[in-house]
């Protein structure tokens, strides 16, 4: 029997609910003095009374200069309790967050501010220079509010100077309390845009109730109480962070660490010293984690549960029985769609297996992406979701309704990623579609290449992709891009590769790089790496004989 998952529960039960502002008056009512964030750099922690307060402040700061209900707010800061602050308020005022990575400039930046057509920005100082570069596209935002890092004023200045009203960031925390307007669940909540691997960055249009219920499935992925505390050291600007790490923590009446970046060496330092029970992985970080020296005192910690997307499997046992950490959890999903796909909490999985379907609540199939056909068990296709209530996906993108009809074509979200499902119901990603590659008749996942690559103790990063093969039919080779942290010969890693994972999948080509090309939003621009191609620096292990590969 295929299973789906089985332990979704609902923190709050009644969708009217399904709002930050709900979700904080309700814990303000019932724990006013619980501590809920806390920011060890600043020195600072606010109770869940304390943050209602601020963040009604500063929305009473923002309708006195004009800001009117649905108006977009423009948040591009570094990690901070000003910026957690700034988007509280605008869900507590009835304002559209629109987080705006931190390392965007010159068209990233216009792009974004041209799409969501703002009129308000909380920024950090350092980033007054890039709204002046790109001022004639961003005319239409009335006001700025700097946070002062150590050039506020001077930031100020500049904005003012270049036609724009600008106050420091403290003057929002003097603004009058005002009744303010009662955001409804199904109302545009945020914009969170997508990174734009291959064209312009989207805007997916989050209602309120669609980042309550992320919130609520890292909630049950994580079994989050009161009683816990969860870190988060990955950006703000990105769902990660904040209703994969925060948001949880908020409705679930826990506490929410918030340090500026991820640190691979002091990373048990920060899970220790602010008692930290979960936090979660993206990406290498996990990895990274791993590789630093084992410690006497690693065991020496309060951490719980890691929800680790993906989860490394190679090496999960031996970093939880390292670190004393009950589980790892896993999920998948994207930010239009929330995560359909979730593992139970404490329960064995196989290698590589992301989770269970969420069948309460998704539909989901794997389809063949040139038909839309849905494939066999066991076989690779296009993961296709469709909610069964409404508000758990998103509105769409916004200002591209034609991007929003390629997506949800014939009423199913089309994600662009290859899953496969096995005879119990577990799914395993495979790839991005653009990214899988197929090397004489054998389907090859670039993750799962990527993986095992990484496995080796002087990889930090890598990237595989495919390069057109020199023989008839040959269709790809397979090439990998490393950052090594100290001198590795090529033969070493493909050595290393041998046994875990097929001998077709081994690359062919080594590149080693001093750093992988990437989007402002830290994902890998494989296309780049495709331009590249086989550089004269490539290693090749094929010796040719007769101009075929021996």
């Amino acid at each position: 029997m295929t299973r789906v998952y089985e332990d979704f529960k609902l923190n709050f039960g009644d969708p009217d609910d399904w709002t930050l502002n709900t979700v904080l008056r309700h814990h303000v009512a019932e724990q006013p003095d619980a501590p809920f964030l806390i920011t060890p750099e600043e020195g600072l922690e606010w109770t869940y009374a304390e943050i209602l307060g601020s963040a009604e402040r500063i929305a009473g700061a923002l309708t006195k200069s004009g800001a009117e209900y649905g108006d977009r707010l423009i948040i591009m800061a570094a990690n901070s309790s000003r910026l957690v602050r700034s988007w509280f308020a605008a869900g507590v005022g009835g304002l559209v967050e629109v987080p705006i990575n931190t390392n965007y400039e010159g068209e990233f930046l216009r792009h974004q501010v041209a799409t969501v057509q703002a009129r308000w920005a909380v920024i950090d100082d350092a980033f007054a220079q890039r709204f002046v570069a790109i001022a004639e596209h961003a005319r239409g935002i009335e006001q700025f509010w700097v946070i002062d890092t150590g050039g506020g004023a001077e930031a100020v200045d500049l904005l003012r100077r270049n036609g724009w009203a600008a106050a420091l960031w403290d003057e929002l925390e003097d603004g009058p309390v005002l009744e303010l307007p009662s955001p409804k669940p199904q109302d545009l909540g945020a914009i969170f845009f997508t990174s734009g691997t291959t064209g312009p960055s989207k805007g997916v249009a989050m209602p309120h109730s669609q980042l309550y219920f992320f919130a609520q499935i890292v909630v049950c992925l994580t079994r989050l109480t009161p009683a816990d505390r969860y870190l988060t050291t990955t950006p703000l600007f990105h769902g990660n962070a904040q209703f994969m790490a925060v948001y949880p923590a908020l409705v679930a009446g826990a506490s929410a660490v918030v340090r500026p970046k991820f640190s691979a060496s002091r990373w048990i330092d920060h899970v220790r010293d602010s008692g930290v029970t979960v936090t979660n992985f993206v990406g290498v970080m996990m990895d990274f984690a791993w590789k630093q020296p084992p410690r006497p005192d690693d065991l020496d910690n309060k951490l719980r549960a890691v929800y680790a997307a993906p989860t490394a499997s190679s090496i999960v046992e031996d970093f939880k029985k390292r670190y004393g950490i009950e589980a790892f959890v896993d999920a998948f999903g994207l930010t239009e769609t929330c995560a359909p796909i979730m593992s139970p909490y404490g329960m064995p999985r196989p290698d590589g297996a992301a989770g269970l379907q969420n069948a309460d609540w998704f539909d989901i199939r794997l389809v063949d992406p040139e038909t839309d056909r849905e494939v066999p068990v066991g076989e690779i296709g296009e993961l296709v979701v469709r909610p069964k209530f409404p508000g758990t996906c998103s509105n769409g993108y916004y200002g591209m309704p034609e991007k929003t009809v390629e997506a949800w074509r014939n009423l199913w979200f089309h994600t662009g990623d290859a899953l496969r499902m096995d005879s119990d119901g577990w799914f395993y990603f495979v790839d991005r579609y653009k990214d899988a590659l197929r090397r004489r008749g054998e389907n090859i996942s670039s993750y799962e290449v990527e993986q095992a690559v990484l496995g080796h103790p002087a990889v930090t990063e890598c990237a595989v992709i495919g390069v057109p093969a020199d023989v008839e039919a040959g269709e790809d080779e397979v090439l990998a891009a490393i950052v090594a942290s100290e001198p590795v010969e090529p033969a070493e890693i493909l050595d290393w590769c041998k046994g875990r994972i097929p001998e077709f999948a081994i690359p062919r080509f080594v590149r080693f790089v001093d750093a992988l090309p990437k989007t402002p939003s830290e994902k890998v621009r494989k296309a780049a790496l495709r331009e590249d191609g086989i550089t004269s620096d490539t290693f090749d292990r094929q010796e040719k004989v007769h101009g075929l590969p021996r």
